[in-house]
């Protein structure tokens, strides 16, 4: 039989991406935390991790007994405060868009810390197609993803309006950043909704990119369109927090490609801890 301290030293491992590290955050020794997943390997019959260079990478059955250890960590979280009748503690970990993280979610966190301090927030971004992965394995508890995308298997709930607006060098009209669109877009990584709107957007004029500039945030999207590379999709909540925001020019898309949202999803069952969450888009 399994018990909750094992799984939550296994957790802890692959959280924390070795033994060392776990240690130090369960406050036990090494040996111990490496003994414990001896044990449970020996229990299971099977092999939770293997070595890759100097780190530990999950094995198959690891990746397995993951998402289970998740599910039953936080059911008997859930369990104590039923019963307990408390407000939800332990940890939340939220998965977002960039854009969501810097601009929309700050007053959103503040505000649930306010109201639920026994709860630890680990956040971390990625793009819309990613952070779905990340929910469906587990890998975080919730996420706040743009349309589109698909969610069978998850909950969700719509939280932001965003209005999307196309970035061009400046100076050009509305015509001129349309054709600097279709040679050269700059953008996130494939998995990223707004590249797939505009991308979207272009097929729909029977044309695509000639080329694809990708990089790592909206900092560098805007700089780059400034520079005069090419042209970009964000939304203006974002454009107006960056430092370029007046080095480049803004044109309208047709509404069917501006109008968005950005949804908190999750997977069934939940948690006290995300059950909070909503609760704060619902007041």
């Amino acid at each position: 039989m399994l018990d909750l301290e094992s799984l939550e030293i296994f957790r802890a491992v692959v959280t924390e991406g070795g033994v060392l590290r776990a240690a130090t955050r369960l406050n036990r020794v090494p040996s111990n935390v490496t003994t414990r997943i001896r044990q449970l390997e020996e229990r299971l019959g099977v092999a939770l991790f293997r070595r890759q260079g100097r780190g530990l990478k999950l094995s198959a059955e690891g990746e397995k007994l993951l998402s289970y250890a998740e599910r039953l960590i936080s059911l008997s979280d859930e369990a104590s405060l039923a019963v307990g009748g408390g407000g939800p503690l332990g940890r939340l970990r939220l998965g977002s868009l960039e854009s969501a993280a810097g601009v929309r979610l700050p007053p959103i966190l503040a505000e649930y810390h306010a109201r639920h301090p026994g709860v630890s927030i680990e956040l971390s971004t990625a793009p819309t197609a990613a952070l779905i992965q990340k929910v469906l394995k587990f890998e975080v508890d919730a996420a706040f993803v743009s349309e589109p995308f698909l969610s069978a298997g998850l909950e969700s709930l719509a939280c932001f309006d965003e209005e999307l607006i196309l970035i061009a060098p400046p100076g050009l009209s509305d015509a001129e950043a349309q054709s600097v669109a279709r040679r050269t877009v700059v953008g996130f990584a494939q998995g990223c909704s707004y590249r797939r709107r505009l991308e979207e957007w272009l097929a729909g004029s029977g044309t695509t990119p000639e080329r694809m500039l990708e990089v790592g945030s909206y900092h560098a999207i805007a700089a780059c369109v400034a520079a005069g590379i090419g042209a970009a999709i964000l939304p203006v909540s974002v454009l107006d927090s960056l430092p370029a925001r007046d080095q480049v020019s803004r044109s309208a898309l047709p509404p069917q490609i501006a109008a968005n949202r950005t949804h908190l999803v999750w997977k069934a069952p939940s948690t006290p801890a995300i059950d909070a969450l909503v609760r704060l888009f619902d007041a």
